[in-house]
């Protein structure tokens, strides 16, 4: 286990990039890695929810990650998302992370069949196993997954030296409470991100390190100060931030379209960022859409005004 520092601060979801006719678009992913570069965030979390994985093919994944690292050398730490619903497919990303050079390599557990823990243990050992000088981040996030991470299978996990990490997106705050004094118990130091954009004060104060989230990117700045605000023990102002920024998720919420095509349109918006849309099933931008997108986008322009 190296310095886990490189993992304490802002680490935004990275979004998926298309080109006009709905590929993978290795310039527009180059692009988003500069964009965060250019913000000062600590790193980045490629290929998970936000970047629309299960959507896309191993293939697909490889070149995203291939074109994130070709900007971000070393300027930032890179996470990526590795899990397929197949330990085979998963293996093979893991792998091929590993020959690029990411910091760590993340996982959800399988979805869809109810396993039990000692198959969902088996499933992660062995995309760890297939990337040995590589650490290993834990995803949970049983709202969607199905699976929660139980303290029995984060105790078998323990065991598995290359796991420095979870990514916790279950709601309950007290589950990072828990989750980093046992792993603290087993290694002497562990990571805990908060998942959850909208309790990041909450996450921070029971003992999360950082977070990753999927609504980062379109305010970086704004959950850097939150960060910052946090760290400086002015607590009253970091709630009041993070009530802004809650707004701002509400708003991004309550479009016909996927969040993340919102957040896209946002970025495009304010940030001159244009990324495509999302990949079907997931909805694309209506013309109502666009106006509740631009309202979201002058809220985050006046967010940033107020406190920056």
């Amino acid at each position: 286990m190296g310095n886990l520092d490189k993992y304490k601060g802002i680490i935004p979801a990275f979004y998926a990039c298309y080109d006009d006719e709905g590929n993978v678009s290795p310039e527009r992913v180059r692009a988003l890695t500069q964009y965060f570069i250019d913000k000062g965030v600590k790193g980045v979390y490629v290929n998970g929810s936000s970047g629309e994985c299960i959507y896309q093919g191993v293939e697909e994944r490889k070149v995203i990650i291939e074109n994130v690292m070709a900007v971000a050398k070393g300027k930032l730490t890179v996470i990526n998302h590795v899990a397929c619903n197949n330990t085979k497919d998963s293996v093979e990303l893991a792998k091929h992370s590993e020959s690029v050079g990411v910091d760590a390599i993340a996982s959800i557990p399988p979805i869809y069949f109810r396993l039990p823990e000692y198959s969902i243990a088996a499933y992660w050992n062995a995309i760890s196993e297939a990337a040995p000088n590589t650490d290993f981040v834990i995803y949970n996030i049983p709202q969607l997954a199905g699976t929660a991470l139980t303290m029995s299978l984060f105790a078998e996990m323990m065991k598995n030296p290359r796991v420095v990490a979870v990514k916790n997106s279950s709601m309950p705050t007290q589950d990072i409470q828990m989750f980093k004094a046992a792993g603290k118990a087993a290694k002497g130091e562990f990571v805990v991100f908060n998942g959850p954009d909208e309790q990041f004060v909450a996450g921070r104060a029971i003992g999360a390190d950082g977070g990753i989230g999927g609504t980062y990117g379109v305010m970086p700045e704004l959950f850097l100060k939150l960060n910052y605000l946090i760290a400086a023990g002015e607590r009253e102002k970091a709630t009041e931030l993070q009530y802004d920024i809650n707004e701002i998720i509400y708003k991004m919420c309550s479009s016909h379209a996927n969040m993340y095509a919102v957040a896209k349109e946002i970025l495009r918006i304010n940030e001159n960022l244009d990324l495509g849309g999302v990949r079907l099933p997931l909805e694309n931008l209506q013309e109502a859409d666009k106006a509740i997108a631009k309202e979201a986008a002058d809220m985050v322009k006046e967010a940033k005004a107020k406190y920056l």
